[in-house]
């Protein structure tokens, strides 16, 4: 790709990806996936991001000290989500921002975010929602539109934040008490319920009424991004009201149902 004209006002440099392509059926994007790198090497990650072949992209890259990168033009199609799912939709990169921020994660001692590159994210993402029209419910993680194979941006993550800037829907995690819980392995009408609030929320998630695996790794997923002080994949009474908050304070229903 040639250089190109940064869509944010706040972009600091391009660096042009290789890795793009055409949103699929003229689809505008209506979501912004938030990732971290995973890579120990700050240049070798963003020339991962941007060299041909690697089949993989973002539309900004967030470096530690607040810089931000452009790499692919929001109109086209980056190469970010992978196998994924939200709230109907599969074809997550067709309809979505990529946001890929420097963070070594899990693998590599997974440091904190810094603050200057939280507050480069927060305004990124504000100026995104602001000409893209998208809704605070439709930031989200990585881990949240793939449960199963992905943890970023994870646990350490300040969703709480962003939420306080206008940016993510959040709702103050319900406190963490001794009670009866479901995990893996329970089969309930219970575990039906909680299957179905998932699905409502928008996570891929089989509604069988068994605690599978796949249902533990949406429990996971949605306890590292909204209720960060325990992730261990076991519905506890906290992660379940947490849920059902965020159920009730989501802005419109009918805007989330007919989202994708």
């Amino acid at each position: 790709m040639k250089t190109f004209t940064p869509d944010s006002s706040i972009a600091s440099d391009v660096i042009p990806s290789a890795n793009y392509g055409e949103r699929n059926r003229g689809r505008l994007p209506d979501m912004i996936v938030l990732h971290y790198t995973g890579m120990p090497d700050v240049e070798a990650a963003i020339a991962k991001l941007c060299t041909a072949g690697t089949d993989v992209s973002a539309h900004y890259i967030v470096l530690e000290d607040g810089r931000i990168v452009q790499s692919v033009p929001e109109a086209k199609r980056a190469w970010h989500a992978g196998v994924s799912y939200w709230a109907g939709e599969e074809d997550i990169n067709s309809c979505s921002i990529g946001v890929e921020i420097i963070n070594r994660g899990h693998d590599w001692g997974y440091p904190d975010f810094p603050l200057r590159q939280i507050a480069a994210v927060i305004a990124l993402c504000r100026g995104i929602m602001l000409r893209r029209g998208i809704p605070s419910h439709r930031v989200l993680a990585h881990s949240d539109i793939a449960p199963s194979r992905k943890k970023d941006p994870g646990e350490k993550f300040p969703w709480h934040s962003l939420a306080n800037s206008g940016v993510g829907h959040w709702v103050q995690p319900a406190p963490i008490v001794r009670a009866e819980t479901l995990r893996l392995g329970s089969i309930s009408d219970d575990v039906l319920k909680l299957q179905q609030a998932f699905a409502k929320y928008g996570y891929g998630i089989p509604v069988s009424g068994r605690y599978d695996g796949p249902t533990m790794d949406v429990v996971t997923a949605f306890q590292r991004h909204f209720r960060p002080a325990r992730v261990d994949g076991i519905a506890d009474v906290s992660t379940l009201s947490t849920l059902h908050a965020l159920l009730t304070n989501l802005p419109n229903d009918d805007d989330q149902a007919g989202a994708g």
